[in-house]
């Protein structure tokens, strides 16, 4: 097993350098980047990125003051005409573009390798607090979606096989599908209009996870104010949760049940519970409980991204929606090294809890 988890270690380095170098090529195509965003803003077409940057103040960038007069500026970037040659240098210079990009490519890798990811091109504050300072709510909403899609999966999913074909089965397994298919920002904003303050009720907040008095509260105020919170967002994104999990659960299931140890279980007189669970479940539920890192992940980094901006929640998914939009290269590629380093983990962890569940799986033996 050692050699294997040393493989697997060996084989993210290449993963990781893909990954990162075809985002990287992508992106120097990409129009509109960070030194666009300044001059747009300079010349009266700019927006966040470049208040942000700026100030406010049309000639002063990054704290730097630059004379935005001058004379015929450059050609080389979308509205730059009319601004100072010797101002667009600085520019580049200040956001690493003087640089040809396989030595900023080479720069970025050998920094992230050391967890230096520098910082934000239009915050005052370094990328990894960035991240840091996001990662609450985002790793709340993945948590509570994991727990309770499994909490509602498992059970539902082992009932839907031991009722096999009958009414029960097919009712659910309507309504799951239905669940599955419904986007959870479409279901999240019919949410809202019922019990956001929309149309009928005013029952549940819109913006954030917690209230303006939240230190003031005791603790239980704490614990009631932030579950009554987060009951929407959740509800939004558990609808389609647990659907695959729930699905995943009654077939392998029924798989199980089909087999011949099951029909010598009952031969021997054991109770229908006995057989569910001291024989089937452990094989049942490899598949299923070995995918659990995974299914985390997934809840913590995907999908929360429309939620998060439609209940106003400040998490990882609303910070790379909004840096993509800015150009913030820096916070863009850390979430993406990050995010793809943290997959390769866990889909390693995955592997290794099915050996732990079922000794019989030696992926020594296998080809990696």
């Amino acid at each position: 097993m050692g050699a294997y988890i040393l493989r697997r270690i060996l084989l993210m380095i290449p993963t990781l350098f893909g990954i990162m170098a075809i985002s990287f090529a992508v992106i120097q195509f990409a129009p509109g980047g960070p030194v666009e965003q300044v001059i747009a803003k300079l010349t009266g077409q700019g927006g966040d990125a470049g208040d942000r940057l700026s100030g406010g103040s049309g000639g002063d960038v990054g704290g730097n003051n630059f004379d935005a007069s001058g004379s015929e500026g450059s050609s080389k970037y979308r509205g730059a005409q009319g601004l100072d040659p010797e101002f667009i240098a600085k520019l580049e210079k200040q956001f690493g573009f003087d640089k040809p990009p396989l030595e900023r490519f080479g720069m970025m890798l050998w920094n992230y390798a050391r967890f230096d990811f520098g910082d934000s091109y239009f915050r005052d504050i370094s990328v990894l607090d960035l991240i840091i300072s996001k990662m609450p709510v985002s790793i709340s909403l993945g948590i509570w979606i994991t727990l309770l899609s499994y909490l509602i999966s498992i059970p539902l999913g082992i009932r839907k096989a031991v009722k096999d074909g009958s009414t029960f089965d097919i009712w659910t397994s309507g309504v799951i599908i239905v669940g599955y298919a419904i986007p959870a920002f479409l279901f999240a904003i019919l949410l809202m209009v019922l019990f956001a303050g929309g149309s009928f009720f005013d029952w549940f907040p819109l913006r954030g996870l917690t209230s303006e008095n939240f230190d003031q509260l005791s603790l239980g105020g704490k614990v009631v104010d932030y579950l009554w919170h987060i009951t929407l967002p959740l509800a939004a994104l558990v609808l389609s949760a647990f659907a695959t999990t729930t699905l995943l659960t009654k077939n392998s299931f029924l798989d199980e049940i089909r087999k011949q140890y099951v029909v010598t279980a009952r031969a021997k007189g054991l109770s229908q519970r006995q057989v569910l669970y001291g024989h089937v479940f452990r094989n049942a539920m490899l598949i299923v409980i070995a995918g659990f890192p995974g299914a985390f992940i997934s809840a913590f980094f995907t999908g929360s991204l429309l939620i998060e901006n439609i209940f106003s929640l400040d998490g990882l998914g609303l910070l790379g929606f909004r840096s993509v939009l800015d150009r913030d290269y820096p916070v863009v590629f850390a979430n993406l090294y990050i995010f793809s380093l943290m997959g390769l983990i866990v889909g390693l962890i995955s592997d290794l809890t099915y050996t732990w569940i079922d000794p019989r799986i030696d992926f020594e033996r296998r080809d990696v």
